[in-house]
């Protein structure tokens, strides 16, 4: 048996302020990021390669904010975060402040199979990436209007905003995506990749490529990936709180998610959410806000995707 889940964001997503032709659009994304997984996954391949195609096949669309949709910074480029992590072994791979690499997120894996480290970060990162023969993008091609118009309007307040992608401005979300997986060896893996905050400074990270808190699988636990405000995620270490709810407490699933999401999130003003699998095939998909994009699919053939809390 297989489960793959899946998540482009969670934050203030109004369906009043959601045009129908653009809910369709963020629908049938989700729909065909679940199938670049699940194809992998009905051959008896791995979650490891389920999560990457995931994630690749969200960071290639332009309506969510990571890879060719990634927002702007302060200095009119695109610096992304991305993480990837497989749960037999434990081994991790991540990058923050890249500049260039098409998918971030394929370059976490190859962080992950081909090198010592877990992080690698910027022009160093850039390097490993071209070494290993990656597909590069230049900053033109990362270009959409939409985006940009968004950093325009915050560039002239001077103030870093969330991910304003929708309609109007009612649709603000933390813009990130990830996907976690139980393949049919029972291995878990989760994978995050995100274009950060619009407008943000200074090099900000967030907590995407953080292990253990934006990304985190364990096949004694669970498969975590999340997405939200990061720095009350890193505050709150809530991938690995997660995991170790279900470890040390014995807590269900969906117990250890909505106890960090709805409780102790809120209780320090964290907004957002993640999506988990656990060494079951149990799916949760928790978040605090007004809705959060998301989907799942597994070997009964259930496969479903949702935009708004209702």
């Amino acid at each position: 048996m297989y489960t793959l889940a899946i998540h482009g964001g969670a934050g203030t997503i109004v369906r009043s302020e959601m045009s129908s032709e653009k809910e369709y659009k963020y629908k049938q994304a989700l729909i065909e990021a679940l199938n670049a997984g699940e194809f992998i996954l009905k051959k008896g391949g791995s979650s490891i390669d389920a999560v990457e195609a995931s994630v690749k096949n969200l960071e290639n669309c332009p309506l969510f904010n990571a890879g060719f949709g990634s927002v702007f910074t302060n200095d009119n480029t695109h610096e992304m975060d991305a993480s990837i992590m497989e749960g037999k072994t434990k081994n991790a791979g991540a990058v923050s402040g890249i500049i260039g690499v098409k998918n971030p997120v394929s370059l976490a894996k190859e962080i992950l199979m081909k090198s010592d480290h877990v992080l690698l970060s910027g022009a160093k990162a850039l390097k490993f990436a071209i070494d290993k023969g990656l597909e590069l993008y230049s900053e033109k091609d990362f270009f959409t209007p939409s985006r940009f118009e968004q950093w325009l309007i915050s560039y002239r307040n001077d103030e870093v905003m969330l991910d304003h992608s929708g309609d109007s401005l009612i649709e603000k979300k933390f813009g990130t995506v990830g996907a976690v997986a139980i393949d049919v060896k029972g291995n878990l893996a989760a994978a995050t990749s995100t274009g950060g905050m619009t407008n943000k400074k200074y090099g900000r990270i967030g907590d995407t490529p953080l292990i253990g808190i934006g990304t985190y699988a364990n096949n004694d636990t669970c498969a975590i990936s999340c997405t939200g405000h990061g720095e009350y995620f890193m505050r709150s270490v809530v991938a690995y709180d997660v995991s170790c709810l279900i470890e040390y407490k014995g807590l269900s699933l969906q117990a250890a998610c909505d106890e960090v999401v709805k409780n102790k999130l809120v209780k320090i003003g964290g907004e957002g959410g993640l999506i988990a699998i656990d060494k079951l095939g149990n799916h949760c998909l928790s978040f605090n806000s007004e809705g959060m994009y998301r989907g799942f699919c597994n070997s009964y053939n259930e496969k479903q995707v949702w935009i708004y809390r209702d």
